[in-house]
């Protein structure tokens, strides 16, 4: 393994510390009692699967997809969605997608660093804008998934050149370019999906709440 492989794994795996209280105490528990809450996780995981599976290949190690990983902050916040990582990565890997050596890069940008800037977007529209519906449909939602498939892109990018991969021309030219393209539909899939879980299965989203966003809201007015 090569040593920027093996400190990307231990990036990687170092968050995990944090993942481990909440794993314990939440997550662990409700997946072990509930079965419809087990049913939606591994419907998401294979969800996931089937969409990082859909990548389009630009250049060696500029690969193309939608995260959605937005949509799957908001239902099971930072720590978990990034847990849940990493059966969908090791699936990619047993399939034949990602390499083994390739998978601490791939948690750690592809996961981790969107789902970061997701959980950051949220919490800062939670403290400083309106807390109704709409901010949380629009900017926890659309726009969080545009920019966090836009940063990740940017990640992507600067490691590759970091690393001496791709020059910063062909990086710019064969894959930073679609940023204007992808922003967009990544922020319309984690939009809609937020929208539609917020009115039907608020439950579903462990960072939304009646009392804050519409109760509350509508109760100061």
């Amino acid at each position: 393994m090569e040593l920027s492989n093996l400190w990307m794994w231990i990036l990687a795996l170092l968050p995990l510390a944090l993942c481990f209280g909440d794993i314990r105490d939440n997550f662990y528990p409700k997946l072990k009692s509930e079965s419809r809450f087990q049913h939606l996780t591994f419907a998401a995981c294979f969800a996931l699967f089937l969409l990082w599976s859909a990548e389009a290949g630009v250049k060696q190690g500029l690969d193309i997809h939608f995260l959605a990983l937005t949509s799957l902050t908001l239902m099971y916040g930072w720590r978990i969605a990034y847990l849940l990582c990493f059966p969908i990565t090791l699936s990619l890997s047993l399939f034949g997608s990602l390499t083994i050596s390739a998978m601490g890069q791939y948690l750690l940008l592809s996961c981790l660093v969107p789902i970061l800037i997701s959980y950051a977007v949220f919490l800062l529209s939670y403290r400083y804008l309106p807390r109704n519906i709409f901010v949380y449909i629009f900017v926890a939602g659309f726009f969080n998934g545009a920019l966090a498939g836009s940063v990740h892109l940017v990640a992507t990018g600067l490691f590759q050149l970091l690393t001496d991969v791709h020059d910063w021309t062909t990086i710019v030219d064969n894959y930073l370019i679609f940023i204007i393209l992808l922003a967009f539909p990544e922020g319309l899939l984690n939009g809609m999906a937020v929208a539609v879980l917020s009115v039907f299965k608020p439950e579903w989203l462990r960072t939304f709440s009646d009392r804050d966003y519409i109760y509350n809201h509508y109760h100061k007015k």
